[in-house]
């Protein structure tokens, strides 16, 4: 039988979503909110200062990203136990997030329904990932990876540039850009460069944002 509360530290960047969580948190006799962050490099301070239980980790967070903190965390608190919260559910997203070393990962619209029961599992040691988001991960398992420089090519395809401004902005020939394009698209399982764009932002690959 537990006696202590859990220990939770809230990161995001949104003052209203904290107060939410602390509203949801101090609702629960066994849960206790022992601070808050709102970007990855406060969230590594604070977690070194108050050693919490659970860390709920938004993913979009300016300065440092959530997968930075979590990375930054876990090497130093290899025992940390971290729940990601986030509004993008691409599994490109969740897998880097799983790889850093977060043990759940939560949408903020699944919050209402699925906080409680996954703080209560992730500091009993268990790994929470909502089952749809399970479901493309293992789906994409299998896929070749984007290369570094194909994503470049892509994200500039997305900001709306031709071959051959590709080309100029890359330092490269425009038959190149040409070449990445015609690997991209069936690694992506695409038709054609917009339809490219709009699974990779999807999946998390681009951030358009």
């Amino acid at each position: 039988m537990q006696t202590q509360p859990i220990r939770v530290m809230a990161v995001d960047d949104h003052p209203m979503l904290r107060e939410g969580l602390a509203s949801v948190i101090e609702g629960e006799s066994d849960m206790l909110l022992v601070g808050e962050a709102t970007n990855g490099a406060e969230a590594i301070d604070g977690f070194r200062r108050l050693r919490p239980d659970v860390t709920l980790m938004d993913l979009r967070m300016p300065d440092m990203s959530g997968i930075e903190a979590i990375e930054h965390i876990r090497r130093e608190f290899p025992a940390a136990r971290i729940v990601v919260l986030t509004t993008y559910k691409g599994d490109v997203n969740a897998l880097g997030a799983l790889k850093a070393g977060a043990a759940g990962y939560l949408l903020k619209s699944m919050l209402r329904k699925d906080l409680l029961d996954t703080i209560r599992a992730v500091h009993a040691g268990k790994r929470r990932i909502p089952p749809e988001i399970a479901s493309e991960i293992a789906e994409h398992a299998a896929d070749d990876a984007l290369t570094e420089r194909e994503i470049q090519v892509l994200q500039l395809v997305a900001a709306g540039n031709s071959n051959k401004l590709i080309a100029v902005e890359l330092s490269i020939s425009e038959g190149t850009v040409k070449a990445h394009m015609k690997s991209i698209l069936p690694k992506l399982g695409a038709t054609d460069r917009t339809h490219a764009v709009m699974i990779a932002v999807k999946r998390g690959i681009l951030d358009v944002g």
